[in-house]
C-alpha cells in the first residue's frame, strides 16, 4: 500500500511515499522497519504505542490503534503533529 511520510522522516525513505505491505497496522510499520531501519522507532515507542506527536490516517480516517487492519489499496499518512507555545 501507498504510505505518505511526513518531512521529518525522510531521511530514513528519501520519498515523500513509499510502498508497503502488512496486515495491520502493526505489520506494516515492521515492513516499513525492514526497509527503512529505524523508522517504526520514530513512529511507535518501546510499549508499543503509537507516540503522542504521531497520526495515523487510513483513507482519512484518523487511526490510533496499531492492530487497526488495512488493506493492500489502502492510503496510508503519517502525520506528525506540531506543538509549541
Amino acid at each position: 500500500m501507498k504510505v505518505l511520510v511526513p518531512a521529518a522522516l525522510r531521511s530514513y525513505t528519501r520519498d515523500a511515499q513509499v510502498e508497503a505491505a502488512g496486515a495491520t497496522l502493526d505489520e506494516l510499520f515492521a515492513d516499513l522497519d525492514r526497509h527503512y531501519p529505524g523508522l517504526r522507532f520514530r513512529v511507535v515507542d518501546e510499549q508499543n504505542q503509537l507516540r503522542p506527536n504521531m497520526r495515523l490516517f487510513v483513507n482519512g480516517l484518523g487511526v490510533r490503534d496499531l492492530g487497526h487492519a488495512v488493506q493492500p489499496d489502502d492510503f496510508v499518512a503519517i502525520v506528525l503533529a506540531l506543538s509549541g507555545g
